[in-house]
């Protein structure tokens, strides 16, 4: 009777709980089912340790229990929170690094939770078998008069790989979220006028300023960048995670990036307000024009489906800018790139900001050949995986197409088109990176 109880009451939780993120946070219910799983999992999971908690002395059974049950008290009491005041409504600092302990935790307890229900899964096998051939009870489930209701093995080897990745993880937070690394890209444009040859633009993307848990990091970025005397700088979107008041404590930083010919900047799907909740339709439509008002003060350039020309007695280079648009439904679709393109189509070489790289695989490539070079970003490259030389992997790849660094159109006609995906310069989510490291691009343009 008791399981049962506890039963319904998980169930009735996770009822409950879908139906208030469905209320609360709709653009994210989409992500419930997985956030149901790991919450199932924490319950299968302490399942398998309680009896070796219980053999400890009174304070260490109370101390293991209260860190195994930190993190998903913390997801709670932060979803409850939210509810009452939406993201970004407390310290930064604070909300990076609770945001970080809980998904470090949930992902460290995600591999002892596959190992355990493999050795589960192998136990099953075993005991259909054992019915199944009626052996007798002598020869049931055990081995040495030990009973084999999970495999030792397995159950520790998964304990082990969680706390490797939980250090791994913690690194990943601590240090290598600020390990920029500066990439060069020689990019040859066969129509490039003589005006622009020798030309070095610097790409930055998804800064994502409410993940930063101070300055002092984004500080060297800038520095680095301005070390590099780009003659342009692109921001290609996603400059923070709910609201535009995350990127006020970080204005006289920014304001310090410079270059030569001028900074040009895009929307991102993060920079409309959509994954917070708002009081009024006016509220969140004064909360875009002050991010308006912010890239005026900071003299950056947004280009919203609109270019800019720069004239040569040689020739001319539009830059060209869209709103965000991305194939994947919850993303918006505001990029227009026939409006974007007004007054540009004669240009000798067309390059284009657009935040998503899904807008190149979908509308650029096969409708627009004309434009030579599109920088995108969104993907993170996810944050995680192996970028050393060409070995290049990460899970990004399977939700895109092309997820971090340059790409050709093999159906371009008469010259090279291609798209460049950067990898992020912040962190959303997980507030930390793991062999895919926060990313200033380098380009440098000639024939």
């Amino acid at each position: 009777m008791k399981k049962l109880l506890k039963v319904l009451g998980v169930i009735a939780f996770l009822v409950i709980s879908y139906l208030v993120v469905l209320q609360l946070y709709p653009k994210n219910a989409s992500r419930f089912p997985f956030l149901a799983i790991l919450f199932l999992g924490d319950f299968y999971l302490y399942g398998s340790i309680k009896d070796w908690i219980k053999k400890r002395s009174t304070f260490s059974r109370n101390f293991f229990r209260i860190l195994y049950w930190v993190p998903l008290v913390l997801l709670i009491l932060t979803i409850a929170i939210s509810g009452v005041n939406p993201p970004g409504w407390w310290n930064n600092s604070v909300q990076t690094y609770v945001f970080g302990f809980i998904f470090i935790a949930y992902a460290s307890k995600l591999i002892p939770i596959l190992f355990l229900f493999f050795a589960d899964f192998i136990r099953g096998i075993r005991y259909v078998n054992h019915k199944a051939t009626q052996a007798k009870a002598s020869e049931n489930l055990n081995t040495a008069g030990k009973k084999i209701s999970r495999s030792q093995f397995l159950q520790k080897a998964g304990l082990v790989s969680g706390g490797i990745l939980f250090g791994g993880l913690l690194t990943g937070m601590l240090k290598w979220a600020y390990d920029f690394k500066i990439r060069k890209e020689l990019v040859k444009l066969p129509d490039l006028p003589l005006a622009f040859r020798g030309w070095k633009i610097v790409q930055i993307s998804d800064i994502h300023l409410g993940s930063w848990a101070n300055k002092y990091p984004l500080e060297e970025a800038i520095e680095r960048i301005n070390q590099l005397q780009p003659d342009l700088i692109f921001f290609t979107g996603d400059l923070v995670n709910y609201k535009t008041d995350e990127a006020f404590r970080f204005e006289d930083t920014l304001a310090k990036l410079k270059s030569k010919k001028g900074i040009f900047a895009t929307l991102g799907n993060h920079d409309y307000g959509d994954y917070t909740r708002w009081d009024s339709k006016a509220a969140k439509a004064q909360n875009m024009t002050d991010l308006y008002r912010f890239y005026e003060r900071l003299g950056w350039k947004l280009l919203n489906n609109e270019n800019q020309v720069f004239e040569s007695e040689s020739g001319n280079m539009a830059v060209i800018g869209v709103e965000n648009w991305g194939s994947h439904g919850r993303f918006p679709k505001h990029g227009n790139i026939g409006k974007a393109m007004e007054g540009a189509s004669d240009a000798d070489v067309k390059l284009l900001l657009s935040h998503d790289p899904t807008h190149w695989d979908n509308i650029i490539s096969k409708k627009y050949k004309d434009i030579d070079l599109t920088f995108a970003g969104h993907t993170h490259g996810f944050q995680f995986g192996i970028d050393v030389g060409k070995l290049k992997w990460s899970p990004a790849q399977w939700m895109y197409k092309h997820w971090a660094g340059m790409y050709e159109n093999p159906n371009s006609a008469t010259k090279p088109q291609r798209l460049y995906v950067n990898r992020g310069l912040g962190t959303v989510g997980y507030p930390g990176r793991i062999g895919i490291l926060p990313e200033i691009t380098l380009f440098e343009l000639n024939v």
